[in-house]
C-alpha cells in the first residue's frame, strides 16, 4: 500500500457486486479435513453496512460476532501452524497461531490478523488459479507467499522485494483485519512475480496501486458470493473497515469508480492509481469478471517495470485480441479509451 492516502469522496454506490462475483472457484481439494478458522467476511463493513464501527483498540466488543464466518483453512502443510502450499507466516508478534485454535480467535488476540493474512493470502491465489492461471495459463506468485504480521509499528502495510514478503502493519484497524488491505498487497506481489522489480515510475507504481485495489475488490466480492456472505456496503470502496480511523463515513482508502481521467494525474501513484482500476473495472463489466481478469492479469507479463499507461494499455489490448480475438480488444480498448490514456484510438 506504501502510504495511506484519506478520502472522504462521496459517491452514489454503482452496481458492480454481480461484475465481480461471476469466476469459477479452484477446487478447494481436502476442503471437508481442512481446519476450520474465525476469520471476518472480508471486513465488519462490508458484511454489516454500518459505518459506525471503530476499532476501540483491537476490543472484541467493538465489532458484533456477525462480522465472523467459520472458514475452512485449506492447503495447510500439517505443520499445526500457519504455513502451506500458497502462504505462511513468517514471523508476528507474541505466540503463533495454532490451527487447532483457529476458530476461537476474535480480533484482540494478535493471532486472529495471522490466521486472517493466511486465510485470504491463500484466497487470493485460489481465485488467481480459478481462473486457469497456473494451469492453461502461466502460474502467477504460485509459491507459498511469506507474510509478516503486525511488526511494522506504523498504520501502513506493504510487499518488498528485497524479500519478496508482504508486511502488514498496525495502528487504527490493524491492516492484516481487512481482508482488502491484504489482498491489496498481494496484488504487488503478483506484480512483482510476473515482472520482477514492477513499479520504477509513477506511472507503473499507479498501475501497481490500481491493481492491487482492484484485486481486492474483486476477491472479496467473489469470496462473499462463493460463501454466501453479506455485502451491505458500496462495493467499489476499497478497505471500508481498515480506513474507519483516517477517513469519514461511509469510508473508504480509495474507490475503483471514480470518473478520472488522464489528464487528471497528480504525480501521486494512489491518486492517479485510480484512473487505471477504473478502466479496469469497465473492461470488467464490458467482458464478465472471468474473461477480463484473464486478460487483465496475463496482459501483465507482458509489461516492463517502469511501463507507461499507454504501454500497458496496448500490450492489455494485443493480449486481449490473441486470447479471444478483435472483439474482445475493441472491449478493452474502449475501457482505456473512456480514461483518455494517450494513444488509445
Amino acid at each position: 500500500m506504501a502510504r495511506r492516502t484519506p478520502r472522504a469522496l462521496i459517491a452514489s454506490a454503482t452496481a458492480v457486486t454481480a461484475l465481480l462475483t461471476t469466476v469459477g472457484a479452484a477446487s478447494a481439494a481436502g476442503t471437508d479435513r481442512a481446519p476450520a478458522a474465525s476469520v471476518f467476511m472480508v471486513n465488519p463493513v462490508q458484511s454489516s453496512g454500518d459505518q459506525s464501527l471503530l476499532d476501540a483498540k483491537d476490543s472484541a466488543g467493538a465489532v458484533p460476532a456477525s462480522a465472523y464466518a467459520s472458514a475452512a483453512l485449506r492447503n495447510l502443510d500439517g505443520s499445526g501452524g500457519l504455513s502451506g502450499r500458497w502462504a505462511y507466516v513468517r514471523s508476528d508478534t507474541g505466540a503463533s497461531a495454532r490451527t487447532a485454535d483457529a476458530a476461537a480467535y476474535t480480533r484482540q488476540d494478535d493471532q486472529f490478523e495471522q490466521v486472517m493474512a493466511y486465510f485470504w493470502t491463500n484466497e487470493a491465489q485460489e481465485y488467481l488459479q480459478g481462473l486457469g492461471f497456473g494451469s492453461d495459463l502461466p502460474g502467477v506468485n504460485d509459491r507459498a507467499q511469506p507474510v509478516r504480521i503486525n511488526q511494522w509499528g506504523a498504520d501502513n502495510s506493504y510487499f518488498t522485494d528485497k524479500k519478496a514478503e508482504i508486511r502488514f502493519g498496525k495502528g487504527g484497524v490493524d491492516d492484516a483485519e481487512d481482508a482488502e488491505v491484504i489482498v491489496h498487497e498481494y496484488g504487488h506481489a503478483v506484480h512483482h512475480a510476473q515482472v520482477p522489480g514492477f513499479g520504477t515510475s509513477v506511472e507503473a507504481g499507479a498501475i501497481g496501486e490500481a491493481f492491487g485495489d482492484y484485486l481486492a475488490v474483486g476477491v472479496g466480492t467473489h469470496a462473499a458470493a462463493r460463501y454466501g456472505w453479506p455485502l451491505k456496503a458500496d462495493p467499489a470502496c476499497v478497505a471500508d473497515w481498515d480506513s474507519v480511523s483516517y477517513s469519514a463515513a461511509p469510508h473508504c482508502l480509495r474507490r475503483i469508480d471514480t470518473d478520472k481521467v488522464y489528464g487528471d494525474r497528480v504525480g501521486s501513484v494512489h491518486a492517479d492509481g485510480e484512473i487505471w482500476s477504473r478502466a479496469l473495472l469497465d473492461i470488467r463489466r464490458a467482458l464478465g469478471a472471468r474473461v477480463a481478469d484473464r486478460v487483465i492479469i496475463n496482459a501483465q507479463f507482458g509489461f516492463a517495470p517502469g511501463t507507461s499507461f499507454q504501454d500497458a494499455a496496448l500490450t492489455t489490448i494485443a493480449t486481449a485480441r490473441s486470447m479471444y480475438g478483435d472483439g474482445v480488444a475493441e472491449a478493452v480498448r474502449a475501457g482505456f479509451r473512456g480514461r483518455e490514456i494517450p494513444g488509445v484510438q
